[in-house]
């Protein structure tokens, strides 16, 4: 039976490994405790951090048990790793407000009942942390100079790195060492971003113990031209429903890159390898077929299978002429409201297609926006009640992104 370290590299997970064979070695025949860190800096997850949690739940399904950490305490300082600025500075109720949230939407990925994992607040040890008491004890094992040499630092220099960013390394590594203390915890994960923080961690453990931890990082989620995937027209794919509702989030990896498809269903998905690779032999026209699997399985593990369902019926009464349109993305509005009729762009801006009027007219110039079938051809068009089909009228904005205004 092939162990979750294979499986991990099968499906293409791992990017970096402080010591490949040694942690091959526990993985096959220890049970590991493992910790992987969340910053509540927004209150929500995105999707960036769903690879965090699919490695996290293989892991606890191969026998290993996660501790997932609530950053209360590191957020206050903000990770400068892939950033070009500093974070906006929050404050303590902010963060323990995202945390909460934070909370929840990890429970859903990972089994917490009796101990088979842990979720802690950072904020805990070092909310409560004397500065020079912490200096003294940990900031005397950290070289200034090799710091500086540390990716998540060089890229900030010439623009200008705040002290207080500097520290982060230092408190996300004391973070290993007390985890390693109070839990016995060898082994920290984390996106391929935080490999200096990593490695600073497992260099802490062993100048204070004397003993040996171990590193890995993932992939991040990227497109096939190396860009940051999850990023939509309105911002990120969260996992909050409210924020990116379920039929958004599944139309979002419905019309993926046809190029993205297959890493995505190993990276993202349970689905076996063995189906993946059926699936990899599509081409063309029939990758359709793999996006779709995949919009599928994405969503209903994200907002389970009811929820999937309902998006995957608003999209085949889109694409494929059948299902239904009620869980597609909706505008009320009254007849009153309505009246003699609506402007196109006013209505455009009422289902918040446009931003603003000056684009409206752009993507109706250039053949963007259908009512139904029908191309709209004037800016001056009057939307009326003969243009609801019963109490509804479908808006197509370019090719992909529909909308239902619903007349009551």
């Amino acid at each position: 039976m092939a162990s979750v370290f294979d499986t991990l590299k099968e499906r293409g997970y791992i990017a970096q490994l402080t010591h490949e064979e040694k942690i091959k070695e526990i993985l096959e025949n220890e049970k590991v405790t493992f910790y992987i860190g969340f910053d509540p800096t927004a209150d929500s997850l995105h999707v960036g951090h769903f690879i965090q949690l699919m490695v996290m739940a293989h892991m606890q399904r191969a026998g290993h048990r996660p501790i997932a950490i609530l950053g209360g305490g590191t957020a206050m300082v903000g990770d400068p790793s892939n950033r070009t600025d500093m974070r906006r500075m929050m404050s303590l109720e902010e963060i323990q407000h995202n945390a909460e949230n934070f909370r929840k939407q990890i429970s859903k990925f990972i089994d917490f009942s009796d101990g088979k994992a842990l979720m802690v607040n950072n904020a805990d040890w070092l909310l409560k942390l004397n500065y020079v008491d912490f200096l003294r004890e940990i900031g005397v094992h950290f070289s200034v100079n090799r710091m500086l040499t540390a990716e998540c630092f060089k890229s900030r220099l010439e623009r200008g790195l705040s002290f207080i960013e500097f520290n982060y390394m230092l408190m996300q590594s004391y973070d290993f060492l007390v985890l390693f203390q109070k839990y016995g915890c060898n082994l920290q994960l984390g996106g391929d971003d935080q490999w200096s923080n990593i490695i600073s961690g497992i260099d802490l453990i062993r100048r204070v113990e004397g003993q040996e931890a171990y590193g890995m990082t993932f992939t991040l989620l990227t497109t096939s031209e190396g860009i940051k995937m999850g990023k939509t027209a309105k911002g990120a794919l969260w996992l909050d429903p409210v924020k990116t509702p379920p039929y958004e989030f599944y139309q979002y990896w419905r019309n993926i890159h046809d190029n993205d498809v297959i890493k995505c269903l190993k990276l993202l998905t349970f689905l076996p390898m063995e189906k993946i690779g059926e699936l990899s032999k599509l081409k063309d026209e029939q990758l359709n077929e793999a996006k779709k699997i995949l919009a599928y399985e994405v969503t209903s593990l994200v907002h389970g299978e009811e929820e999937a369902i309902k998006a995957q019926q608003a999209a085949e009464a889109l694409f494929g002429g059948g299902g239904n349109t009620e869980n597609m993305p909706t505008t009320e509005i009254t007849k009153a409201e309505l009246g003699e009729g609506i402007n196109i762009l006013d209505m455009l801006l009422k289902a918040k297609l446009i931003p603003s009027k000056g684009e409206g007219r752009r993507l109706i110039d250039q053949g963007g926006i259908y009512l139904g079938q029908d191309r709209v051809e004037s800016f001056d068009l009057l939307i009326t009640e003969n243009h609801f089909t019963g109490n509804e009228l479908i808006i197509r904005k370019g090719k992909k992104v529909y909308h239902r205004i619903l007349l009551s």
